[in-house]
C-alpha cells in the first residue's frame, strides 16, 4: 500500500470518526431536551386521546415554573405512580374555585373549552388547604393522602403557596388529579401524603401530538 493510500484511509477514518461524535453529539442534544409519551387513558380527553404520541420539552422548567394553561408532565405525589400528564390550572398566588364547573381564577372567570365535561365535583383553595365538595359538603383533602403544604409555608389562607400549583386532567370527571392528590410542586420535597420527602419537580412540558397522523398538530 502506497504511503498516498494509507494517508487517504487516515483522512478517511478520522472523518468517519468525526461524523460518528457528531451523530451521538446531535441524537444526544435531542434526548437532553425532547421526550415522547404514548398516552395510555381518557384523563387528557379530548385533547389527548389514548394511544397518542406527545412531544415534550425537556428543558422548559430548568429555569422557570409551569404557565397556566399549560400541559406538564410530571411524577404526582403518590408511591409507585409512574409519570401522570396533566393541565396546569393555578399557579402560586392563585386564588381559585371551581364551582358547577365553572374555573374562576383571581376573581375572573377562566374559559376553559379544552374541558370533557363539567367537573361532577366543586373544588376551591381555602384554610389553607384544597377543599372538595362532591355532594356531600365541603371537606378538605386528607393530609395522609394528598399533598398540602404546611400552614407555614400559605402567604394567605385562600393564595396557593409558593412552587405549589393545581393540576386537573381535561377530562374532569375522569382523573386522578390535585382533587385528589393535592398540589404538584417545582421543586423542593412533598410535604405531606403517601410520597412525603420524595423529591418533586416538573419533568417536562408537552408541546405536540405527533401521532396519529391525522391528529397532530402542536399545543
Amino acid at each position: 500500500m502506497s504511503r498516498d493510500t494509507k494517508l487517504v484511509l487516515r483522512i478517511a477514518a478520522g472523518a468517519a470518526t468525526v461524523a460518528v461524535v457528531g451523530v451521538f453529539a446531535v441524537w444526544f442534544s435531542l434526548h437532553a431536551v425532547v421526550a415522547t409519551y404514548r398516552i395510555t387513558n381518557a384523563a387528557m380527553m379530548p385533547t389527548l386521546h389514548p394511544h397518542d404520541v406527545v412531544f415534550a420539552d425537556k428543558f422548559s422548567y430548568r429555569t422557570v415554573g409551569p404557565k397556566r394553561g399549560e400541559i406538564v408532565v410530571f411524577a404526582p405525589p403518590l408511591p409507585e405512580s409512574g409519570v401522570f400528564i396533566k393541565r396546569v390550572i393555578a399557579i402560586p398566588g392563585d386564588r381559585v374555585t371551581l364551582i358547577h364547573g365553572i374555573l374562576t381564577i383571581n376573581g375572573k372567570r377562566v374559559n376553559e373549552p379544552y374541558t370533557a365535561e363539567k367537573a361532577e365535583y366543586d373544588l376551591r383553595v381555602a384554610d389553607d388547604t384544597i377543599e372538595i365538595d362532591e355532594g356531600d359538603g365541603w371537606h378538605a383533602l386528607d393530609r395522609s393522602q394528598a399533598n398540602i403544604p404546611p400552614k407555614s409555608a400559605w402567604r394567605a389562607p385562600d393564595e396557593i403557596p409558593p412552587h405549589a400549583y393545581l393540576v386537573l386532567g381535561d377530562n374532569r370527571n375522569d382523573s386522578e388529579d390535585s382533587h385528589i392528590f393535592g398540589f404538584m410542586q417545582d421543586e423542593g420535597t412533598f410535604a405531606s401524603g403517601p410520597a412525603a420527602g420524595a423529591r418533586a419537580r416538573f419533568e417536562a412540558r408537552i408541546t405536540r401530538i405527533g401521532a396519529p397522523a391525522e391528529r397532530a398538530r402542536n399545543l
